[in-house]
C-alpha cells in the first residue's frame, strides 16, 4: 500500500511516499480503507518535534529517539471497513467509520488497523469521508473544554482562535449550548467564522482586546500565544478561562474574584463522543469547515502550508 513515511524528525521533506506492507487484522482488529485524512498543527509540531527542549527529550523518549517509532503519522481517518478479525462483533465488511487512532497514528496511508472497541464509529451518513475525518480531534477537544466550562445559555464566550481544528467546533458547540459568541481569527477567516454561527468574529491582526470593554463569562484560548494579561482583563468575576495550550502558572498570577483556568486536553478519546458529534451533524447542528484539500502525496506541502500559520478551516487529505 502507499503511505507517507516520516524518516526521520525535521522540516516538511523528511515525509516521503512510499510503498509499505499492508497491514492484517489481529482477531479482535478491523482493517480499515483510508478515504480520509486531516493535517494538523499537531501533526507538524511532532514531525518537526518544535517543543521546549525539556518537552522534545520526553517526546523523543517517548516516540522515539532519532525517528518516530510510528513511522506512519496521522491520527484521525474517515474510511470503510474492509475485513474484520474473527473475534469482531461490532463492525462488519462494508461499514463506513470515523475514529481516532490517537498516537497509534497511521493515518497518512491507504489502509490502518484498530481494535474494535478503540475510538471508531459509524461517520456521519451526512458528511464525506474527508469531512467525517477533521472532525475527530478537533470535535472531540472542542467538546471537551466546553463541558468543563459548563457553559449555560445566555453566556458570553469568546473563542481566541476560532479558524482551526479545534476552534471551529468551539464555535459551533458553545452556540449549541446557547452561549453568545465572539471568535477571534485571522483575516480570512473572519466570513468562515460567522457562517459557523459566530455572533462577533475579530481579526487578531487590528483588534486590541487588551482595552475592549466587553467581558465574557469564558474565555477559550485555543492558540494560548496571546496577551494572558490583556485577556483577563475581559474575564467577568467567576469567569472561566479555558487553556489548550501552555503559560497556566502565568495566568493564575493574574486570575481573582473567583476566576478560574481549566488547562490540559482531552488524552483518552472516548467512542461515546463520537457519537454526540454524529447525532449532532445529521441533526444539522454541526459541520466541518475545510480551508483546503490535498491528495495523500501532498501532505509534505500540507505540512508546510500549517507552518505558514494563518490556517483557515481544516486541512483534509483525500486518499484516491
Amino acid at each position: 500500500m502507499k503511505a507517507i513515511v516520516c524518516t526521520k524528525y525535521g522540516p516538511p521533506d523528511v515525509l516521503q511516499l512510499k510503498e509499505v506492507e499492508k497491514p492484517t487484522p489481529k482477531d479482535n482488529e478491523v482493517l480499515i480503507r483510508i478515504y480520509g485524512t486531516t493535517v494538523t498543527a499537531g501533526d507538524t509540531e511532532i514531525r518537526g518535534l518544535k517543543f521546549s527542549f525539556w518537552m522534545r527529550l520526553l517526546m523523543r523518549l517517548g516516540f522515539g529517539i532519532i525517528r518516530p517509532r510510528k513511522k506512519i503519522l496521522g491520527q484521525e481517518l474517515g474510511g470503510e471497513i474492509e475485513s474484520v478479525g474473527k473475534d469482531v462483533k461490532l463492525f462488519k465488511k462494508g461499514d463506513q467509520v470515523f475514529a481516532s487512532t490517537a498516537f497509534r497514528f497511521g493515518t497518512y496511508a491507504e489502509y490502518v488497523c484498530l481494535p474494535e472497541d478503540g475510538v471508531i464509529a459509524i461517520k456521519p451518513s451526512n458528511m464525506t469521508y474527508e469531512e467525517a475525518a477533521a472532525v475527530v480531534t478537533g470535535g472531540i477537544n472542542a467538546l471537551w473544554y466546553l463541558r468543563k466550562a459548563n457553559i449555560q445559555s445566555g453566556q458570553k464566550v469568546l473563542i481566541r482562535g476560532g479558524s482551526g481544528t479545534i476552534g471551529t467546533f468551539a464555535i459551533q458547540l458553545a452556540k449549541y449550548y446557547g452561549a453568545e459568541v465572539t471568535a477571534i481569527g485571522n483575516p480570512s477567516s473572519l466570513e468562515m467564522m460567522k457562517s459557523l454561527g459566530a455572533d462577533k468574529v475579530f481579526d487578531y491582526h487590528k483588534d486590541d482586546f487588551a482595552k475592549s470593554s466587553e467581558t465574557y463569562d469564558v474565555i477559550f484560548d485555543v492558540i494560548g500565544k496571546s496577551s494572558f494579561s490583556g485577556f483577563i482583563r475581559t474575564l467577568k468575576e467567576n469567569g472561566i478561562y479555558l487553556l489548550a495550550n501552555t503559560g497556566a502558572r502565568k495566568v493564575r498570577k493574574l486570575l481573582k474574584n473567583g476566576q478560574k483556568v481549566i488547562l490540559g486536553k482531552s488524552l483518552t478519546y472516548e467512542t461515546e463522543d463520537l457519537v454526540f458529534l454524529r447525532e449532532l451533524i445529521e441533526k444539522g447542528k454541526l459541520k466541518t469547515a475545510i480551508g483546503k484539500r490535498y491528495p495523500l502525496e501532498q501532505i509534505p506541502e500540507a505540512h508546510r502550508d500549517i507552518e505558514k500559520g494563518e490556517k483557515t478551516g481544516n486541512i483534509v487529505i483525500t486518499v484516491p
